[in-house]
C-alpha cells in the first residue's frame, strides 16, 4: 500500500479539528460546525473546478461532522466522484465514505457499482483491495448480486496478489453471510480449497475462514481440504517460533491460524486414509506435549495463546470419539486445569469435561477428578463456574458413585444460588431415580429434596415419585412411614403435604397399626395443615380424607363433620365447595361394598417414560440434549420404574395448547382415584387407561393451578423463583407485559430486590405475596440484619388492622459476604389506601449500624380489577357517580411521546378493562374496573382524552369514594 506523504496532511483539516476541541460549550461547537458545513457547501455549489485535494479535504470534514454525531445530506456525489481519482488517497477516502455513510438503498449505488467494477479490473494490486472492502463493508445484496460472480475469479486467479487474495477471500466470506443464495457453487470451489497451501500465512488464515463457513452448507464440495488442512496444520505444529517469525504471537507460531484449522476438522468425521490419521494424530500428541512444557513467556498473552490451541485440540479429539489414548490424556490435561488460578480456565475445563464424561473411552478418567470437582462446587465464588462444575457431576455419575455425588448436590443445594437450583433439583431427581440402589434410598432422596428445596420441585418430580410408589409394593409401606414422619416437621412444604395426603391416603392402612401412626392421628396431623395450602392441595386433602373412611371406619364422624362444616360447603371456590357436597354425599349414601368399590387403591400405572429428563433439557435450551442423555448408556443404571429416557420429540418448545409438562404422561394426583369400574365419581387423575370423567380439574386445569410463573429476565430476577403462582394474585404485580416486576435499591454494600408474582389463576383478588431479595455485596458478613415493613400511617404489620394486613416471614439475623436471602410478604387489602408502605432494612456492618428505607410497589391499582361493560350501563353508571366529591379530572402536559397503543398498555397495565365503542370521538380512551378490598368494593370508570397537537392531556375519574378518585387520577397522570 502506497505510503502516505506529507502533502497530504490537509491542514485545514487539522485546523477544523481543533477548533471543535477547543469549543467551550455545546452551542460553541454547533455554531462552528454550521459554518463549516456553509463552507463546504458553497465550495461544492460555487467552484464547479474544485481539484481532488480539496474534494478530499472536505469529504473528510464531512465524514468527521458525521462521526461527532450530525447529519450529513450532501457531498455524497463528490465522494463518488473521488472514487474516480487515480490517487490512492483521493480514492481511500471516497471508498471510506461511501463505506460509512452510503445506505444500501442509495440512488448512487449503481454509480459506485461502476467505479468498483473499474477497479477491480484494472489490476492494481491497491485500488482492487480498497474495491473489495468496500463491497465487504456496504455488503447490500444489490452489491452482491453485481460481484458474486467476479470476487471467486479474482480470489483464484493466478496472477492476484497475495493481498488482493487474502482481502477477496474475506469480501466473499461476508457477502456468503449475507446473502448465501447470491454466491454460485463451481469450478472455484475446488480451487479455492488449494490456497491451504498457498506460501502467505494471512491468504491461507483467509481462506480457512471462508472454508470453513462454506463447508458447513456444502460439505463434499470441500471434503479435500480434510488432507491440506492436516498438512498445514502439522507444519505449524512442527515448527519453532523462529520459523515463522511475521506471525508469531508470544513465542507461538500461529495461534488464530492453528485453531481456526481445528475447527475447519470438526466440521469432518475423522480422516480416512491411515498416513492422513496418522499425521493428524501425531499432530494432537505434539499439541498435549506441549501443554506439558514450561512456559516460554510469563506473559499472560502467550498462555491465553498456548490454551487457545490446547482446548480447540481437546474439542477436536472429543469430536472424534475414536482415539483411548488421546482421550485420557485430554483429559488428565484438563484434571490440572480444574485447580488453575485462573477462573475462565477452571470453567473451560469444567465444560469440556462434561462432554468427555459421555464418551465411554474417557468416562472412568473424569470420575477420578470427582473431588476436585465436588470442591470447585463447594468452594467456587463464581455461580458459573458452580453450574458448570454441577453439570459435571451430573454427567460423572453412574451406579458406583451415584449415593455420594446426590448427597453432595442435597448438600450444596441449602445453599445454591437461586438461579441454578430448579435446575439441581431436576438432575438430583433424575440421578435418583436412574441408579437407585433400593427404593427407600430413592424415597429418602426425593422428600430430602422436597424438604430442602420444595419451592423450586416441579410437579414431575413428585408426580414421578407417587408412580414409583404406587407400582411398588415392596416399598409403599416404607414410603407411608417415611413421608409420615416428614409431616411432623413443624415447617413443611406443601409439595411434603401434596406427597403426604396421596400416599397416605393410598397406603395410609400399612402403619396403622402402630399407635404413634394410627388412624386419628393420620387424619390430625393431615388436616393441621389444611388451612395452610392452596386450594389445590385443599382439594387433594379432600380426596383424602373420602379415602380415609374407607379405609379407616372409625374416622367417618370426624370427616363428616369436616366436610359438613360451613367452610366447606360454602367456600368461595367453586372446586372445594363441590367436592365436599359430593363426598359427603357418598360417604353417607353409599353401601360400604359401594364405598369399597369406588375408593379402591390405586391400580399400578403403565411403564412410562419419565417427562423429568424432558424439563431439564427444555431448561438448557436445543442442542442440550446429547449432554443431558450422557451420550453413553450405563449397563448399570437402573431406571426404577422400568421407563424409557423420552425422545427428542419430547424437548422441543411446544405450542400453549401442546402437553407442556408430559401431563399427560403423567397427570397431577388432584385426588386419589377410583377404579375403572366404580362409576364416574372419581377418576385416574395420572389418566390410567380406564379413566373416567372427573368431579376436580383436568390435568390442564390441575397443570395451571400450579404453573409457575414465567422465567426470570434479568439477573436481579434469577436471584430466587417464586412458589406455586396460584397462591399469588396478578394484582400486586405492576403493569408489565410478562407479569413480573422488579425494583431494586443499592448501595455499596448491599442491594434489596423484589419481584411479585402472576399467577395464571388469580385467587381472590385481595391478597397477594410479594418476595424481597436481600443479597450482601461485601465479603465481610452483615450482623443484626433485621427488614421490617412499617408505614407513615395507619398500616400495621402483622395483624389484621388497618388498610392493609402484613405478614412476614423471618429471615436469618447474618447474612454472609456475597450471600442473598429472600423473605417472603403476604399482603392483604383490608381497605383503600393512599401511602405505600415502606422497608425498613437495619443491620450492623463493620461494627456500625446502618439502615436503608425503601418504599414498597404496592399501590391502589395493584388491587384493580377490570370490568367489561355496555355503553348504556357505563353511562348510567357515570351519571350516578355524578357528585362533585366522586369526580376528579386533570389536565396535564404530556411527558411521553403520544402513542394510541401506548397509551392502551398503559391503562391496561393500570389495571383498568378499555370499553371499545363507548365515546363518540374515537381518539379517546373509557375504561372501567373495581377496586376489591376485603371491608368494600370501589367501582371506578375513566375517561383519557388526549389532545396531540397541543401534547395534553384530560384525565378525568369517577369513584364512589373521593380520596379514591383524586389518588387514581395522581397516579394515573404519572404514566402519560
Amino acid at each position: 500500500m502506497p505510503a502516505v506523504s506529507k502533502g497530504d496532511g490537509m491542514r485545514g483539516l487539522a485546523v477544523f479539528i481543533s477548533d471543535i476541541r477547543n469549543c467551550k460549550s455545546k452551542e460553541a461547537e454547533i455554531k462552528r460546525i454550521n459554518k463549516e458545513l456553509a463552507n463546504i457547501r458553497s465550495k461544492f455549489k460555487g467552484d464547479k473546478a474544485l481539484d481532488g485535494y480539496s474534494k478530499k479535504k472536505y469529504v473528510c470534514k464531512l465524514l468527521f461532522i458525521f462521526l461527532l454525531g450530525h447529519d450529513i445530506d450532501f457531498g455524497h456525489m463528490e465522494a463518488v466522484n473521488l472514487l474516480s481519482s487515480n490517487k490512492y488517497t483521493e480514492k481511500q477516502i471516497g471508498y471510506l465514505f461511501i463505506s460509512v455513510l452510503v445506505n444500501s438503498n442509495s440512488e448512487l449505488i449503481r454509480l459506485i457499482n461502476n467505479a468498483i467494477k473499474n477497479d477491480l479490473a484494472s489490476r492494481n494490486p491497491t485500488f482492487m483491495c480498497l474495491a473489495l472492502h468496500c463491497i465487504a463493508n456496504v455488503g447490500s445484496r444489490e452489491m452482491g448480486e453485481a460481484f458474486a460472480a467476479d470476487i471467486p475469479r479474482i480470489l483464484v486467479a493466478g496472477d492476484s496478489m497475495d493481498s488482493v487474495k487474502q482481502s477477496a477471500a474475506l469480501c466473499l466470506l461476508r457477502l456468503y453471510k449475507a446473502s448465501p443464495d447470491l454466491v454460485p457453487m463451481g469450478e472455484w470451489t475446488a480451487r479455492v480449497v488449494h490456497l491451504l497451501n498457498d506460501q502467505h500465512m494471512g491468504v491461507v488464515t483467509a481462506a480457512v475462514s471462508l472454508i470453513t463457513c462454506l463447508c458447513k452448507k456444502n460439505p463434499d464440495d470441500f471434503k479435500t481440504c480434510v488432507s491440506l488442512a492436516v498438512s498445514r496444520l502439522s507444519r505449524i505444529v512442527s515448527s519453532a517460533s523462529t520459523d515463522l517469525q511475521d506471525y508469531t504471537y508470544y513465542f507461538v507460531p500461529a495461534p488464530w491460524l492453528s485453531v481456526k484449522l481445528l475447527r475447519l476438522l470438526q466440521c469432518y468425521p475423522p480422516p480416512e486414509d491411515a498416513a492422513v490419521k496418522g499425521r493428524l494424530v501425531e499432530c494432537l500428541e505434539t499439541v498435549l506435549n506441549k501443554a506439558q512444557e514450561p512456559p516460554k513467556s510469563k506473559k499472560v498473552q502467550h498462555s491465553n495463546a498456548k490454551n487457545a490451541i490446547l482446548f480447540e485440540t481437546i474439542s477436536l479429539i472429543i469430536h472424534y470419539d475414536s482415539e483411548p489414548n488421546l482421550l485420557v490424556r485430554a483429559c488428565n490435561q484438563l484434571g490440572q486445569f480444574l485447580q488453575h488460578r485462573e477462573t475462565n480456565l477452571r470453567y473451560l475445563a469444567l465444560e469440556s469435561m462434561c462432554t468427555l464424561a459421555s464418551s465411554e473411552f474417557s468416562h472412568e478418567a473424569v470420575k477420578t477428578h470427582i473431588d476436585t470437582v465436588i470442591n470447585a462446587l463447594k468452594t467456587e465464588r463464581d455461580v458459573s463456574v458452580r453450574q458448570r462444575a454441577a453439570d459435571l457431576l451430573y454427567a460423572m455419575c453412574d451406579r458406583s458413585n451415584a449415593k455420594q455425588i446426590v448427597s453432595e448436590m442435597l448438600r450444596y443445594l441449602e445453599t445454591a444460588d437461586y438461579a441454578i437450583r430448579e435446575e439441581i433439583v431436576l438432575k438430583v431427581a433424575i440421578l435418583a431415580e436412574k441408579y437407585a440402589v433400593d427404593y427407600s434410598w430413592y424415597v429418602d432422596t426425593i422428600l430430602n429434596l422436597i424438604r430442602i428445596a420444595g419451592d423450586y420441585v416441579s410437579e414431575e418430580v413428585w408426580y414421578r415419585v407417587l408412580q414409583i410408589v404406587t407400582n411398588r409394593d415392596d416399598v409403599q409401606g416404607y414410603a407411608a412411614k417415611t413421608v409420615f414422619e416428614a409431616l411432623q416437621a413443624p415447617a413443611c412444604h406443601e409439595n411434603m403435604v401434596k406427597v403426604g395426603g396421596y400416599i397416605l391416603g393410598e397406603f395410609g392402612n400399612l402403619i396403622a397399626g402402630d399407635p404413634r401412626s394410627s388412624p386419628p392421628v393420620q387424619f390430625s396431623l393431615l388436616h393441621s395443615k389444611f388451612h395452610l395450602c392452596s386450594v389445590a392441595t385443599r382439594a387433594l386433602l379432600l380426596s383424602t380424607y373420602i379415602k380415609f373412611i374407607n379405609l379407616f371406619p372409625e374416622t367417618k364422624a370426624t370427616i363428616q363433620g369436616v366436610l359438613r362444616a360451613g367452610s366447606q360447603l360454602r367456600n368461595a371456590d367453586v372446586e372445594l365447595q363441590q367436592r365436599a357436597v359430593e363426598y359427603l354425599t357418598l360417604s353417607s349414601v353409599a353401601s360400604t361394598d359401594v364405598l369399597a368399590t369406588v375408593l379402591e387403591e390405586m391400580p399400578p400405572f403403565p411403564e412410562r417414560e419419565s417427562s423429568i429428563l424432558a424439563k431439564l433439557k427444555r431448561k438448557k435450551g436445543p442442542g442440550a440434549g446429547s449432554a443431558l442423555d450422557d451420550g453413553r448408556r450405563d449397563p448399570s443404571s437402573n431406571d426404577i420404574n422400568g421407563g424409557m429416557e423420552p425422545t427428542p420429540s419430547t424437548v422441543s418448545t411446544p405450542s400453549p395448547s401442546a402437553d407442556l409438562l408430559g401431563l399427560r404422561a403423567a397427570p397431577p394426583p388432584a385426588a386419589p382415584p377410583a377404579s375403572a369400574g366404580a362409576g364416574n365419581l372419581l377418576v385416574d387423575v395420572f389418566d390410567g387407561p380406564a379413566a373416567q370423567p372427573s368431579l376436580g380439574p383436568t390435568p390442564e386445569e390441575a397443570f395451571l393451578s400450579e404453573l409457575e410463573p414465567p422465567a426470570p429476565e434479568s439477573p436481579m430476577a434469577l436471584l430466587a423463583d417464586p412458589a406455586p403462582a396460584a397462591e399469588h394474585p396478578r394484582h400486586l404485580a405492576p403493569p408489565a407485559p410478562s407479569g413480573l416486576s422488579e425494583s431494586s435499591q443499592s448501595s455499596d454494600r448491599t442491594w434489596v430486590g423484589q419481584r411479585d408474582s402472576d399467577g395464571a389463576l388469580p385467587p381472590p383478588p385481595t391478597a397477594g405475596r410479594m418476595y424481597l431479595f436481600y443479597g450482601n455485596k461485601t465479603s465481610v458478613q452483615f450482623q443484626n440484619f433485621s427488614p421490617t415493613v412499617v408505614h407513615p400511617g395507619d398500616l400495621q404489620t402483622h395483624i389484621l388492622s388497618g388498610p392493609l394486613a402484613v405478614q412476614t416471614k423471618r429471615v436469618a439475623a447474618q447474612v454472609d459476604g456475597g450471600a442473598q436471602v429472600q423473605q417472603v410478604l403476604n399482603i392483604e387489602c383490608l381497605r383503600d389506601f393512599l401511602t405505600p408502605p415502606l422497608l425498613s432494612v437495619r443491620f450492623r456492618y463493620g461494627g456500625a449500624p446502618q439502615a436503608l428505607t425503601l418504599k414498597l410497589p404496592v399501590t391502589i391499582n395493584k388491587f384493580f380489577q377490570p370490568t367489561e361493560m355496555a355503553a348504556q350501563d357505563f353511562f348510567q353508571r357515570w351519571k350516578q357517580l355524578s357528585l362533585p366529591q366522586q369526580e376528579a379530572q386533570k389536565i396535564f402536559k404530556a411527558n411521553h411521546p403520544m402513542d394510541a397503543e401506548v397509551t392502551k398498555a398503559k391503562l391496561l397495565g393500570f389495571g383498568s378493562a378499555l370499553l371499545d365503542n363507548v365515546d363518540p370521538n374515537p381518539e379517546n380512551f373509557v375504561g372501567a374496573g373495581i377496586i376489591q378490598t376485603k371491608a368494600l368494593q370501589v367501582g371506578c370508570l375513566l375517561r383519557l382524552e388526549p389532545n396531540a397537537q397541543a401534547q395534553m392531556y384530560r384525565l378525568t375519574l369517577r369513584t364512589s369514594k373521593e380520596p379514591v378518585s383524586r389518588h387514581l387520577c395522581e397516579l394515573l397522570a404519572q404514566q402519560f
